[in-house]
Order: structure tokens, then sequence, then C-alpha cells
């Protein structure tokens, strides 16, 4: 297959180069399949075998991209295409900066994560997996939903400024599993990302779960006062924090429109907790990364902060070419983040819940709709959900219905930091639309900020 995709490109290359035209060509195919379960069924069981072709066109600081679904027999398809793109360079509005058009050194290949049994797992066992995560928990009240989203994605280069290649080729897999009860309206979840088939472990799954279950079966359900508490953040509220920070934090382009927290006067210097220290890593597979950007320059292990002291911003070509900065070699679909973990020994939910505590302590594994409020100031809003816990300085749980954060990114991983687990998870935030771009973080099963503010309490789940 790498070898049809190869020639494909050249011979559209070949084509543009007769014709005059400034081109890069992005081949981008996917091999898609989700299961969903709804009210304790398989509701959807489904897939799709998708090839686009991106074309990007260039005319001096004219650019112009066309997009299309094809196929690979359909070579006079994809010449009309780029010659719709040409045509359209033509009339853009001219650019206030000059684009790189990519030429790339040499031929790159790379699919080191790439799992053929990750990529061929059947129907059959991913109805055993979720049967084996769930099994004994589910009752007439308590029912099923979820996810297994896997699939396989490819993506391969070529512009007319080089005859060499880049190819990437990966599989991926996203497990969501959401057990609710019908009648008092709560919900608990477990999550799992999988690179590898054997990165998939339904027991881990079903022990938390059970966990959780019985907790929200036999403790009392309560709306927590108002006030400031001690947080127990889990890897989903921690990944997803991240990403605001990824796009309002360290964003080159970001800073430059005024939508960054951070300044460039601070690089250098101690801006968050000295136990914070976040990388771009695109070694570690289970981010599914990229070890060339999409302009060919080799990536490495990235530091971002370094024990709190800030390292400075990253730049993807076009940012850099706009702003006349250097770039980092981040124009990539997706970073490879990697917030390391601490000195703490707590590994798993039953851990966290039997250390001994001094107060009470809310523990927020997943934040609900999460938005930006400030960019500059990087507050970001969002409400607890999915099996939050309240763990009371005498021993006890309480199940706290829904509370909201209203904090800044600055605060929450600034010197309010207590501790951070020595373990560390894959937590996958791919998106369900567009074109697969299969997508996660490596981040501590727990970190605990103490003296946050909760500004709304729900009076019901």
């Amino acid at each position: 297959m790498q070898e049809q995709v190869i020639q494909t490109l050249q011979v559209l290359r070949q084509y543009a180069l007769g014709k005059g035209f400034e081109v890069e060509l992005l081949f981008h195919e996917e091999d898609s399949y989700l299961m969903r379960f709804a009210n304790s069924a398989i509701s959807l069981n489904t897939n799709e075998h998708l090839l686009r072709l991106d074309i990007t066109a260039y005319s001096g600081r004219q650019r112009a991209s066309y997009s299309l679904i094809t196929s690979l027999e359909k070579i006079d398809e994809m010449k009309n295409g780029i010659d719709t793109a040409a045509a359209m360079a033509v009339h853009a509005q001219p650019l206030n900066y000059q684009p790189t058009v990519p030429a790339f050194a040499d031929s790159f290949a790379d699919e080191s994560g790439f799992d053929p049994a990750l990529a061929g797992l059947g129907t059959t066992e991913k109805l055993a997996f979720f049967n084996q995560v769930v099994q004994g928990l589910e009752s007439a009240e308590i029912k099923l939903s979820g996810i297994f989203s896997s699939g396989t994605t490819t993506l391969a280069q070529i512009t007319t400024r080089s005859e060499h290649t880049q190819y990437f080729k990966i599989s991926d897999a996203q497990v969501s599993i959401v057990l609710s009860h019908t009648r008092l309206k709560w919900e608990v979840t477990a999550e799992q990302s999988a690179q590898t088939r054997a990165d998939l472990d339904p027991a881990r799954l079903h022990q938390e779960l059970a966990f959780l279950v019985g907790h929200y079966r036999s403790d009392s359900p309560q709306q927590i006062p108002l006030g400031s508490y001690d947080i127990v953040f889990g890897p989903a509220a921690l990944a997803d924090m991240l990403n605001f920070m990824n796009w309002v934090g360290f964003n080159g382009g970001s800073l430059k429109r005024g939508f960054s927290c951070l300044s460039e006067d601070q690089v250098g210097k101690k801006v968050l907790s000295e136990r914070f220290t976040l990388s771009d890593d695109p070694y570690r597979l289970e981010t599914y990364p990229f070890k060339r950007d999409l302009t060919g320059l080799e990536r490495k292990a990235y530091p971002i902060f370094d024990k709190g002291i800030f390292q400075g911003f990253l730049w993807s070509q076009d940012d850099a070419d706009e702003f006349s900065a250097k770039p980092t070699g981040h124009t990539v679909l997706h970073k490879s983040l990697m917030l390391s973990g601490g000195d703490r020994q707590v590994g798993s939910l039953e851990e966290l819940v039997k250390l001994p505590r001094q107060q009470d302590l809310l523990y927020i594994p997943f934040m609900h709709y999460m938005n930006i409020v400030n960019p500059t100031k990087g507050i970001l809003t969002g409400s607890s959900r999915f099996g939050a816990l309240l763990l009371k300085k005498d021993g006890s749980v309480v199940i706290p219905y829904n509370v909201r954060l209203t904090q800044s990114l600055l605060d929450i991983f600034g010197d309010k930091v207590a501790w951070i687990s020595k373990s560390i998870v894959a937590y996958n935030t791919s998106e369900s639309y567009g074109a697969r771009n299969p997508t996660a973080l490596l981040v501590p099963r727990f970190m605990q900020v103490n003296d946050l503010e909760i500004s709304h309490s729900n009076s019901s789940y």
C-alpha cells in the first residue's frame, strides 16, 4: 500500500510541475471502526474507509486549498483537484507574509506506531471486552453506554519543491464506558487509550468502575457548600486543561494574536509550580506521535516547562512565517504532550481514597463542557461529572452533586499544586468528527491542587 500511495503522489507531482503549478499534497487514509452502546445494548456498529487528498496551491504570496474524497484509481479526478486549487490561488487575497512551501531533504517513512493486532480488532473481541469490563455491574436500573473507536490512519506528503516524500501510519483505539442509574441519574465512567492491542486492559477498567459503582450505590449524595477546596484531578480533567493551555498558553501564534496567558518576558522564568514539568515528546508511541513535522523537520523531545520554568513558545511553520519567528518542529496535526509524574505513590482510585488526609479532598476525574472565559488570563470554566467524590477527613466518602470551577490555568498549575502522582497514563482526546487524527496526552494519574474556589454547586446530578 505504501508503494502505491507514494507512486500516486509522484505522478501528481509531475502533473503539477508540467502545468507550472506550485503545490503541496497531503494524502490521508483512514480505516475507522465504531461500536456504540446505549441502554445496555449495541446501538451502532459501523466502519468506513476514506481517502482524502488535500491540495494547497501557491502563487507567490497567494495561497488556496482544495480537498476531495477520492481513491487511488481516480488519478484524473485528483489532477482536476490540482487544477482547481491552482485556479483558486490566482484569485486569493495575498498574504502579508511569504508562506513556506516545504522541500523535504530526504524521504521518510514511519510505521513504528502501527500495530496490526489492534488495527484488526473485530466486533466479537470488542463486545467481549465490554462484557468483561461491566460484568456484574449492570442491573435493571444501571445501564451501560459508551464507545469503542479504533482504526488506522495513513498520511503521506509530497510537494513540487522536492521529489522526496513523507509517510506515516498509526493504529489507535479509544474506549469510553459509562454506567448510569436511570432513576437516580448518577453516572460513572472509565476510559482507556490504546496504541497497541496489549494496551487494552479490561480488568483495570472493571476494577475502577466496580469501585465507583459501589460508592455511588452506598454513599449519600449531597450538595456541597461553596468555598475553597483541596481538589484532586484525574487524568481526563488534567488532559483537557492541558489541551486548553496548548491553545492559550505556549502557542506562538496565539501569543502574537493576543490569545495567550503567557508573555515573551516570562521565557526562562519560573511561571508555574516547580512540580510542573511539561514536554512534547514524539518518541512516546502512546501519543500517536509525528517524529518529523509536516515540513520535514526532525522532532525531538522538546521542553516547555522544566520544574515550572517556562522554556519558550512553540511555533508552526506558518505562524513562524507570519511573525518572523523560528519554527520549532510543531507543524503537526497534534503534539505529543507529556506532563511528568511526581513522587507520590498512588496509582489507583482505591489507593487515593485510602490515603490519610488532614482535611476534606474533592476528587474530580472529569470536567464537563469546559471552555475558555478569558484567554489572556488563562481562565477556564467547567463542571464536574462522571464519578466525583468528596473524601472526608474522617475517612468517609460523600457523593457530591456537580460543582463548577472557574479558575486560571496559571493558578491550577501554579504554586497551589500540592503533589503529583508518580504514575502516568495515556488519555485519549481524539475528536469524533472530521478526518481521523488520533490524539492522546500522557498525564499523571492524579494531581492535588489546594485552595481552589467552587463557584457553583448543583442541588442535583
